[in-house]
């Protein structure tokens, strides 16, 4: 196989939770580029048509389930959708989330619940449901946040603890999974891209963390697109376990 080869996912099949804007619309686009099926959950799903489009329109099967990724009867209901319509689950990118930016002192239970509710128990319902269907090669892709990594001068104690759970999560299942059952885990921890969260952002917040960037910009959504590609695919297949900060150098700095 040539390097590019090595970047293809021709028959095979991926899910992509919260696919129904933003982020996860691009991360379903570029499945499908590189060759893959692609299944779309989201809770809103009127909106997955759009993506369905998207994935259809470079010629691969989409497939839109309506899911909750709080609910672990949902979560299980989406992978059994998977493999009775297309055979096989053999991606998973966990992108489904949601943030708040309330003040600790303020922030009530159910708020911080609901965060890690879908941010981090959803993600875990997730993987464990394909987790019994992956056979050896497969592939899941948690979306951590370089707030896991670092603060950004914002009170998110919610999602900053989900994200930093998820890549704990992250490594645990990578040790359980990968010599036993073949299945690599990995995180992406992006910086700023544009967003239905960044566009909730107080004015003048994303300027005000330029000088933290060393490439000087916001992210484009093709650029992490391609590193779930890469972590999805042989490419990637001597890495497991790791979190990649996908953040213009933000995290150096």
């Amino acid at each position: 196989m040539t390097v590019p080869d090595l970047f293809r996912l021709d028959g095979r099949v991926a899910i992509v939770t919260g696919a129904s804007s933003g982020l996860g619309v691009a991360f379903a686009q570029g499945l499908a580029e590189a060759g893959a099926d692609v299944v779309l959950g989201a809770r809103r799903a009127d909106r997955l048509a759009e993506t369905a489009r998207l994935v259809e329109a470079t010629g691969r099967r989409a497939l839109a389930v309506a899911t909750d990724v709080s609910d672990p009867d949902s979560c299980t209901a989406l992978v059994e959708a998977a493999v009775a319509e297309l055979g096989r689950v053999d991606v998973l990118v966990n992108n489904a989330g949601i943030g708040t930016a309330v003040p600790a002192t303020r922030e009530t239970p159910e708020q911080f619940r609901q965060v890690i509710d879908v941010n981090l128990n959803g993600c875990y319902w997730m993987a464990q449901a394909c987790g019994r269907v992956m056979q050896p090669g497969s592939s899941i892709i948690n979306i951590s946040s370089v707030l896991g990594l670092t603060t950004a001068g914002l009170p998110q104690a919610a999602y900053a603890a989900s994200k930093a759970g998820l890549i704990g999560l992250t490594r645990d299942l990578a040790q359980q999974w990968t010599g036993r059952k073949g299945i690599r885990v990995n995180a992406i921890a992006p910086g700023f891209f544009t967003s239905e969260m960044t566009e909730q952002y107080p004015p003048g917040y994303l300027e005000s963390q330029a000088p933290r960037i060393p490439v000087g910009r916001k992210g484009d959504p093709a650029e992490l697109a391609a590193a779930v590609v890469f972590l999805a695919s042989d490419a990637g297949g001597y890495v497991t376990g790791q979190t990649l900060a996908v953040d213009g150098g933000m995290t150096i700095t």
